[in-house]
């Protein structure tokens, strides 16, 4: 073979190898972006980031309106959910629960960045007419889907809430209330022991709480209803289940101002950049008495109960607290909350809102209070809250910086609670509420 032809050949080996030694780590990294490719396509078909960037967003408290919130369920394989047989009007009041909203002809579409509001109701139909005759002159207030939860049924509260025209509203019932069995757990059971009853002695049931008392239906209905809700509002119904953005949460003796549809959205926007450490956004300061401090600032303080809203991933957070919320001997769900489940959460829950309220507390009357005859608080219903000119328009500024309110008042970790559930059924049925949207048939006892 002639010397070029030798040479030639010699070269383009050589150059046939370096092509190969290119080509190897070329391959490589086409085969490594085709893997992480798939990957995020996997992951964005399960939430839209990927598993890093989905844990830091469902463990940070307050998260945007539409943040990816954490959808894993931790349940205790040991607890067997158990739900009471339903009596015919409880099935009915359930088979109301899964109607859709009412009015939508008139208002067809919720628009982005609506608010969901909860209104939560017993029986005090002269506050629930002042609380619906405030949500009416609400601004903005025909964008939001208003569900109404009720503790038990009372044809004349019914009748108040289907008369609302002002916006889309659902209504559900608790099937589950003790107001619902009258001869029958949750109710008065046959046997049940009363009042400081020893039960050796009378041959009756019940678990005493803490000083002693047996269970009152008409106490204990309070936490049921509120814990039912939670679970309900955010894990049982069509409207919200997929929902992660904040609801804000009302009751029937809270008088909304003009201006807090707005001043909600504002504070919902505004609290991961102001407050990204704050779990919720509240309309009043927790002092219920209290009409707010006038600064030019927002306040960050400790969560109050009126008009009080948050997310999902909060949600998620509360929901994992179920054995502490459902065992704590104390029949108010706002101070269990106060006692246990928030100081669990290992830093202070926080609470942004503006420094004027937007919402007043004007009931004298407990949320069970002035509905027997032996037991009827004083109070005309008439509810007079005085408006300024301020209070009728949105008052809280972009710019404002934040105040923080460190020390918090009222209940906290170390009170032991004012009992009056210490009965082990109340308890387990708590227990239940949080597991029956995800387990598939919870037993009927």
């Amino acid at each position: 073979m002639p010397a070029s032809a030798s040479t030639s050949s010699s070269s383009h080996h050589h150059h046939r190898a370096r092509l190969r030694s290119r080509a190897v780590p070329l391959i490589l990294v086409v085969v490594l972006s085709v893997l992480v490719v798939t990957e995020l396509l996997r992951t964005s078909s399960r939430g839209g980031l990927p598993p890093s960037a989905r844990r830091s967003s469902a463990t940070r408290a307050g998260g945007g309106n539409h943040s990816v919130a954490q959808r894993k369920i931790l349940l205790d394989p040991d607890f067997t959910p158990r739900l009471p047989r339903q009596s015919p009007l409880s099935l009915s009041l359930s088979a109301r629960n899964a109607l859709p909203p009412r009015n939508t002809a008139r208002f067809p579409a919720l628009p982005d960045g609506h608010l969901k509001i909860v209104l939560y109701v017993h029986n005090r139909p002269r506050y629930l007419r002042l609380v619906v005759d405030s949500l009416s002159r609400v601004e903005g207030i025909g964008e939001a889907l208003l569900i109404v939860s009720h503790d038990g049924y009372f044809p004349e509260m019914d009748k108040i809430v289907q008369g609302i025209d002002f916006c889309q509203v659902k209504q559900i019932f608790a099937p589950y209330s003790p107001h619902l069995f009258p001869d029958a757990f949750p109710g008065v059971t046959p046997g049940d022991c009363q009042s400081k009853d020893n039960a050796k002695e009378k041959g009756c049931q019940g678990d005493p709480d803490q000083y002693g008392n047996h269970r009152s239906p008409r106490i204990v209905s309070l936490k049921h209803h509120w814990w039912w809700m939670m679970n309900t509002v955010w894990d049982g119904m069509e409207e919200t289940k997929d929902f992660d953005g904040h609801i804000l949460f009302i009751e029937e003796d809270h008088y909304i101002f003009p201006n807090a549809y707005r001043n909600v959205q504002l504070l919902v926007d505004l609290k991961p950049k102001k407050c990204p450490g704050c779990y919720a956004i509240n309309l009043a300061p927790s002092d219920v008495k209290a009409k707010g401090e006038g600064w030019e600032s927002l306040v960050a303080e400790k969560m109050g109960n009126i008009g009080y809203a948050f997310n999902r991933t909060v949600w998620r957070k509360i929901h994992a607290k179920a054995k502490q919320f459902c065992a704590f001997d104390e029949y108010n769900w706002d101070i269990t909350m106060w006692a246990t489940v928030y100081p669990s959460f290992g830093t202070p829950v926080y609470s942004l809102r503006g420094p004027r309220r937007s919402a007043a507390h004007f009931g004298k009357c407990g949320l069970h209070q002035g509905q027997g005859s032996s037991n009827v608080c004083v109070d005309n219903g008439s509810g007079a809250v005085e408006l300024e000119e301020i209070d009728k328009i949105p008052n809280i500024k972009a710019d404002w910086p934040v105040r923080i309110i460190q020390r918090q008042e009222g209940y906290q970790a170390g009170f032991k609670g004012w009992g009056g559930w210490g009965d082990r059924r109340d308890r387990e049925l708590c227990l239940s509420f949080a597991y029956m949207y995800h387990v598939k048939d919870p037993l009927s006892t």
